[in-house]
């Protein structure tokens, strides 16, 4: 069976799952769900993520993590590759503790960000682990209610801002709205396995995955011409949408990059690019 396809770009919205091997844990004790958070919140730190929920269970945790520099795969290779090596270590063990490649879907932040938060937070209950969510200890919850102090790599405050201005207010909002959620179904718009959103969603995204992809005799740094400055982009070309694309498609430039010439959010630039190939 093939491998399902990673897109990465600036802005983008992930959930991700990783499983232990064999379906095992992967944290025997606290201190290893305490290992991972803190491995979790260097990760952020060096790759930029910003993480807007999170969920460990004894043998698989779920994050919903935005990636302002398009790097989803290497800091999933830091943050998996260095806690097996310290479980291992710690308990004397050897070999994969994970179970294959983490799986990765594309998220539509507009329509999804929400209800994928409190879908993470109700793992535990949906597994019957616990009553209430004040009893499990290894999730966002905490945070976003004020029991905990959130960590700088967690989007508390944004997420509390969608249901108030004052904090107390927003968190009684986002209380309820989390406790209805029991039973609401969150997967019945995936799409290829990598995209939970609207048609339009997955087709503009799909877009991204260009022909680049395809096999070429010619080597890539060959079939490129040497980049213009964005401001020859933007004097040259018909309109500011037509010397975005130009200058994206040179290979040179990033969506932040050129959103920051630009005066627009990354996120904004990747629709005006994947707009432009549908």
């Amino acid at each position: 069976m093939a491998r399902p396809l990673r897109l990465e770009f600036a802005g983008a919205l992930y959930h991700i799952t990783s499983r232990g091997n064999e379906r095992k844990a992967i944290y025997v004790d606290d201190t290893d769900f305490e290992l991972f958070l803190m491995l979790l919140g260097k990760v952020c730190e060096q790759y930029n993520w910003v993480v807007h929920a999170y969920c460990l269970m004894s043998n698989h945790y779920h994050l919903l993590v935005e990636t302002p520099d398009a790097n989803l795969s290497k800091g999933m290779r830091q943050l998996n590759g260095t806690f097996t090596q310290a479980i291992n270590r710690k308990h004397k063990r050897v070999g994969h503790l994970f179970q294959g490649r983490y799986k990765a879907i594309l998220v539509d932040k507009d329509a999804y960000l929400l209800e994928l938060n409190r879908y993470i937070v109700l793992n535990p209950i949906r597994a019957n682990m616990v009553q209430a969510l004040d009893d499990w200890p290894w999730s966002n919850w905490h945070a976003v209610m004020g029991k905990t102090v959130s960590p700088a790599w967690l989007a508390t405050d944004a997420i509390l801002r969608m249901f108030g201005k004052q904090r107390k207010t927003a968190r009684e909002k986002y209380d309820a709205f989390v406790q209805q959620g029991k039973g609401v179904p969150v997967w019945d718009k995936l799409s290829n396995q990598i995209f939970l959103g609207n048609d339009d969603f997955v087709q503009s995204h799909l877009a991204l995955f260009n022909e680049t992809d395809e096999l070429s005799d010619i080597p890539q740094k060959q079939r490129r011409g040497k980049a213009q400055s964005l401001a020859e982009y933007e004097q040259h070309a018909g309109t500011r949408d037509q010397a975005i694309v130009a200058a994206y498609c040179s290979g040179s430039y990033t969506l932040k990059d050129i959103g920051s010439y630009f005066g627009l959010h990354y996120s904004w630039v990747s629709k005006i690019v994947a707009k432009s190939k549908t």
